[in-house]
């Protein structure tokens, strides 16, 4: 059997398992049909790249919003090595109806479920691929200063990071550590670290890379007793390291061994160290101290949700990068609702824009409310919210703050939780009682008087609460 044909095949029996899990997703597969394998191109490093042909930018950026999960997990199943994804615009554009739209995304509100097996793929990396953006050091063209939108949310971080691609492991910078949640720049400022170094300074040498495939390096290596390919990649062929979302590297010991010793090298060296996190590293769970240590002893860099006016600002870049008009009350609007992250804010741009290329249809308030699906002007804020908020900035579930457990951490987020709704909502100690869990009155009474006698003496409780009254500000306007 020839290669071509063993590559069909596997992509045949990747598409077919898919189409079937996804069998009463009629959208998943018409989106899905029309998506086809170029070639799996076999690099020197061991990865593979998966080279998916689209038939137009829409469809790209449809695959990469709602469908790449799904597929990444599919091949992780079945081909069993480490892969990457590219996707290539090919030619006519595939016909999907808005109803069928519509239907999709509501249907990909069932959570996925992952494969057993471990994912290589960076989503960031994977989700902002076009022929030719995505570089052999795995850096994205696309994410260099220049296109980064600077506000009060991130000025701080913007700087650093600019001041350590001037002066890569010059500074007392080393490491740079940017911190924040989810879809708020972080890999845009790694990114543009390498680019901005890689122009400045070609003769380093760049690693960028996400904490999950490092992880998953080091398993391979270990498994195939080839530890010395490991420490080479990472260590004698690296000069600038940039690593992204290391706080999954809490998950073993193994690989926090290794990470420990190749930060170690690069600060013998002078090299320089990047790395991003949703998390500080004294919140990462399972992380060793020494390594812990060695992470707060550069510069931790954190960012922010930025403020309404910041959000416009980044809408009107993105839309205007796009050639894509906009009148200042959809602007405003979907600034306004897009409370979450800058990902949620370019993802609603998406889906107005995909709809309007579908329908034919001008870009207007009425067309940008119905795609997404608001229709209040104004945005009110519920018990439920705040406690989503707080679980998130504890990194916690709802039912946590809920439950009976007594842990510090979660104790100290469940009087926040209970502090922020007797301040910002119409409601009696009792009634907070009841939301949080059937806790009697008085101890609603405690947690509020120990949430304001802490606030003059706990700077981290401070900031905490800070951040949140910034989030519920973005999310009421008030």
């Amino acid at each position: 059997m020839s290669e071509t044909q063993e590559t069909q095949d596997l992509w045949n029996q990747i598409k077919t398992s898919l189409i079937a899990k996804n069998r009463n997703n009629k959208p998943f597969q018409a989106w899905f049909e029309e998506t086809d394998l170029l070639d799996i191109e076999k690099r020197e490093d061991g990865i593979s790249c998966f080279r998916l042909g689209v038939r137009s930018e829409l469809h790209r950026q449809w695959i990469s919003e709602f469908c790449f999960d799904r597929i990444c997990s599919e091949i992780s199943a079945i081909y069993k090595s480490q892969f990457e994804i590219e996707m290539v615009v090919t030619g006519a554009p595939a016909a999907v109806s808005l109803n069928e739209a519509e239907g999709f995304e509501s249907e990909l509100e069932s959570p996925i479920q992952p494969s057993s097996e471990p994912r290589f793929n960076n989503t960031q990396e994977a989700r902002t691929p076009s022929s030719g953006s995505v570089s052999r050091d795995n850096l994205n063209s696309e994410f260099t200063f220049s296109t980064f939108v600077v506000g009060r949310n991130n000025e701080f971080a913007h700087a650093a990071s600019y001041s350590v691609a001037e002066n890569p492991g010059k500074e007392n910078y080393n490491p740079l550590f940017v911190c924040g949640p989810t879809g708020m720049g972080k890999t845009h400022l790694l990114n543009s670290v390498g680019n901005h170094i890689r122009v400045k300074q070609p003769h380093l040498r760049i690693c960028y890379v996400s904490a999950e495939r490092f992880l998953n390096d080091c398993i391979s290596s270990i498994r195939r007793q080839e530890m010395y390919k490991f420490r080479a990649r990472y260590r004698e062929s690296c000069d600038i390291l940039l690593m992204d979302d290391i706080q999954i590297l809490g998950r073993g010991e193994a690989v926090q061994e290794e990470f420990f010793h190749t930060l170690n090298d690069f600060f013998e060296k002078g090299h320089q160290v990047v790395v991003a996190s949703d998390r500080m590293p004294k919140d990462i769970n399972g992380l060793e101290d020494r390594i812990r240590t060695r992470l707060e002893w550069g510069l931790i860099a954190d960012i922010t949700m930025p403020e309404l006016e910041t959000r416009v600002a980044i809408l009107r870049y993105k839309a205007e990068r796009r050639g894509i008009r906009l009148q200042s009350e959809v602007v405003n609007y979907i600034a306004r609702i897009s409370k979450r992250s800058i990902r949620e804010l370019e993802g609603n741009l998406n889906r107005v824009k995909m709809f309007s290329d579908l329908q034919g249809l001008e870009i207007n308030l009425e067309l940008a409310k119905r795609v997404l699906a608001v229709n209040d002007d104004t945005t009110t804020l519920s018990s439920d919210d705040i406690m989503r908020l707080v679980a998130d900035h504890y990194k916690l579930r709802i039912t946590d703050l809920r439950a009976r457990t007594r842990t510090k951490p979660i104790v100290v987020a469940r009087q926040v939780a209970m502090w922020l709704i007797k301040k910002h909502q119409d409601k009696s100690l009792v009634e907070i009682g009841r939301l949080m869990g059937g806790k009697d009155h008085t101890t609603v009474i405690n947690a509020i008087r120990r949430i304001d006698t802490n606030l003059q003496k706990d700077s981290d409780l401070k900031r905490s609460i800070e951040d949140l009254e910034s989030r519920i500000h973005n999310i009421t306007g008030l």
